[in-house]
């Protein structure tokens, strides 16, 4: 199996629209269209990708999105090793999924789509 690496994730925010404003003011960053809707703005061209997720109640801590060939396999291979997995949701930019470790440390897996 290849090395699995950090393959996307994202940052929470009260207001999408000043996100976008601040940050692209800030760092220079554009925003894929096409990849965002209202909840949730992609940064284009970024490695790895990222974007801003809508919460009600951000944390201040990031959202790690774990890179994988094959979501349906990691997240069978996450219960199979003692933790949790929720259902895969399909996006612009490929599937994802909230997994937790055996311990309740929580993370994401991420199955790119194509052109990610």
């Amino acid at each position: 199996m290849a090395q699995v690496q950090l393959g996307y994730f994202t940052l929470d925010t009260a207001d999408i629209g000043k996100a976008k404003a601040f940050y692209s003011g800030l760092f220079g960053w554009s925003f894929d269209g096409d990849a965002s809707k209202s909840t949730y703005a992609h940064v284009a061209d970024s490695d790895p990708a990222f974007g801003f997720v809508k919460a009600e109640h951000p944390a201040s801590e990031t959202n790690l999105y774990f890179k994988v060939p094959d979501i349906t396999a990691a997240c069978a291979r996450v219960v199979e090793l003692g933790g949790k997995a929720a259902i895969p949701a399909e996006s612009a930019t490929g599937l994802s999924c909230t997994v937790c470790d055996d311990q309740g440390f929580s993370f994401s897996l991420w199955q790119p789509g194509p052109g990610f």
